[in-house]
């Protein structure tokens, strides 16, 4: 079975070194290509670096690495060359179309982070845990003419904490999908099986996250910016405002001690509690913030954080 693979970002990267390493140990799978997106400016000073992808390909694979700016004739001919008859997908970022398509004589298959039909599109993950979900899980479905709304071949569903930040959360699903299609793969031999049609009335859907979605409501209750204080962890960071320092809280949870009666304005800084961290009043409840940064500053534990801000305690994050 000759595959090209595409994907871009570090949750596509258990799945590209699985695959990899199933050629030289005798299994079915010939990695013919990897497709990814190009460099793109990262870093302050905006330089170009390739995916994560492509920094994987390159150290596990002497399959073409194919970075094209365009899904054209010219790439199509390309891949033509390599003979490959099923392609697989994991958040490679674009929509494949129909010429596209018709060069993997067994279709395509999408390994996607959610348990379709909830939480199609860009950002499943985040969603999961904004909605404060107790399971979610990876589907491994048939590419379509329509976004993440192909036929499910196999899912597998997996339990949450409460806990998990977006990147944890990613990096488990990372591998989850990894072992699932290898599995899945290993059981072919003659093209894809038929699937289970998705119920397309339950669909759900999920949005690109944008840099602005990380600014903290302090009026909202204490539950719900602490879900989104983890699904905006490692992008796009959840910022308030210490005066005009922006301030980013990267980690914390719900404070369960006493309340204050009547409570302060949100976002006003109580005080700190020894073991929980410092208090700040949200709309409702009390969130403790346990690890916090500066822009352009170090992150810090709590304790640390206090000993060096000064006018802190009392203050209002806006």
């Amino acid at each position: 079975m000759r595959i090209l693979y595409a994907g871009s970002p570090a949750i596509a990267v258990p799945a590209l070194q699985a695959l990899a390493e199933q050629a030289p140990s005798g299994g079915s799978v010939e990695l013919v290509g990897i497709l990814t997106n190009p460099d793109s400016p990262r870093g302050r000073r905006g330089e170009p670096e390739p995916t994560e992808a492509a920094k994987a390909a390159r150290a596990l694979s002497p399959a073409a690495l194919l970075k094209p700016e365009k899904l054209d004739a010219p790439l199509r001919e390309q891949i033509a060359r390599l003979k490959p008859d099923l392609l697989v997908s994991f958040a490679y970022g674009r929509i494949f179309g129909p010429k596209f398509l018709a060069l993997f004589p067994w279709g395509g298959i999408n390994i996607h982070p959610s348990l379709l039909p909830k939480y199609r599109g860009a950002a499943p993950i985040p969603q999961a845990i904004l909605n404060r979900d107790r399971e979610t899980g990876i589907t491994i479905q048939k590419l379509a003419a329509e976004m993440d709304a192909g036929d499910i071949l196999v899912q597998e569903a997996f339990p949450l904490t409460g806990r998990e930040t977006a990147g944890e959360l990613s990096e488990y699903a990372g591998l989850r999908g990894a072992a699932l299609v290898c599995s899945f793969l290993s059981g072919l031999d003659s093209g894809l099986p038929a699937g289970e049609p998705q119920n397309h009335g339950e669909a759900t859907f999920c949005g690109l996250i944008k840099k602005e979605d990380g600014r903290i409501d302090w009026t909202l209750p204490a539950p719900v910016i602490d879900a989104r204080i983890r699904a905006y962890t490692p992008w796009p960071l959840s910022q308030t405002y210490h005066g005009t320092r922006e301030l980013y809280i990267l980690r914390g949870r719900p404070y369960e001690g006493p309340r204050r009666e009547p409570a302060p304005p949100p976002g006003t800084v109580l005080g700190i509690d020894k073991q929980a961290g410092i208090l700040i009043q949200t709309g409702d409840g009390i969130f403790a913030a346990e690890r916090l940064q500066y822009a352009a500053k170090k992150a810090l534990d709590w304790r640390t954080f206090v000993n060096g801000a000064r006018d802190f305690m009392g203050s209002q994050l806006t």
